[in-house]
């Protein structure tokens, strides 16, 4: 089943329970959907890794959006950031926890022979592809200058 097909059987379900948060939040999904089948290039079709980075930039728009919120003491704007990140967080692969990254940067560093700062560029090359969708790009990116730091 395609995502396109889990977000419109969500949204049915959303409309029959008449929750209001969780079809906010599919709706969302379903226009960056159609924004992303009618880009050039994308043939109407859309590949598992094109959904993910959507679905990605979409996670991050919302923490950031919730950040500017909760600094500016609007929790009911920051409120309907929350459920929306909580819908598309269903539909994102577990994120790793903080550990489980670590021990895949030093397999990285290991694999790619790194032994400086100087190496960051090789070793985030790597880590960025291998970890895509799974962590966070700035998480990674301050594992990788701690380990070789």
């Amino acid at each position: 089943m395609s995502l396109e097909q889990k977000i419109m059987a969500e949204m049915k379900d959303a409309m029959k329970s008449k929750n209001e948060a969780a079809l906010r939040g599919l709706r969302a999904i379903k226009a960056e959907i159609i924004k992303a089948k009618t880009e050039p290039g994308a043939n109407g079709e859309l590949d598992e890794a094109t959904e993910q980075k959507f679905l990605i930039k979409m996670m991050k728009q919302r923490k950031d959006s919730l950040d500017i919120f909760e600094k500016q003491g609007r929790p009911d704007l920051a409120e309907k950031e929350k459920e929306e990140m909580a819908i598309i967080e269903r539909f994102l692969p577990k994120q790793m926890s903080e550990d489980e990254i670590k021990e895949a940067v030093k397999t990285i560093i290991s694999e790619v022979g790194a032994v400086s700062a100087a190496d960051m560029g090789k070793v985030m090359g790597a880590a960025s592809k291998q970890l895509a969708g799974k962590a966070d790009g700035k998480t990674i990116s301050s594992i990788v200058k701690e380990l070789l730091g």
